[in-house]
């Protein structure tokens, strides 16, 4: 099974291109946190290189903007090309294949109202993203 799933912000804005084809592909880079910080009390971050093909590409290249969070479920796909110097490329990169807002709806944004509400837990580990809204239910509710 080849699944990713990533919680994220955009480091700059999505760049959507076309192939010779005609199918839309944007290309975006996600930072995502680590869970824990360093030795020197940091949060560090990896910077996760992501594509999205056809209607999701163009989703993500009219709705995201650098600096917003966004949730993706993918695939992760390992390529090589040779580069102009005959020398062999590998790219390890995330294909996208649901997106999702995360968050509050920015500003007077056109987006579409399909994004989450912004939940951070109490217990401060996964602070900064946003996760949905707590359920509450009890026990008794539920059919086993």
């Amino acid at each position: 099974m080849n699944k990713i799933m990533l919680i994220g912000r955009l480091t700059k804005d999505p760049e959507l291109r076309y192939t010779q084809s005609g199918s839309a592909v944007a290309s975006f880079t996600l930072a995502v946190n680590r869970r824990f910080a360093n030795q020197n009390g940091e949060r560090e971050a990896d910077f996760i290189n992501c594509v999205a093909w056809q209607k999701t590409g163009e989703f993500v290249a009219n709705y995201f903007k650098k600096g917003q969070l966004m949730a993706l479920e993918g695939r992760l796909q390992v390529r090589s090309y040779d580069g102009n110097d005959g020398q062999r490329r590998w790219v390890t990169e995330v294909v996208a294949e649901q997106i999702e807002f995360v968050g509050p709806k920015e500003g007077g944004s056109s987006a579409p109202s399909t994004g989450r509400q912004d939940y951070r837990p109490s217990n401060n580990m996964d602070a900064g993203f946003g996760l949905g809204e707590e359920i509450i239910f009890d026990d008794n509710d539920l059919p086993f």
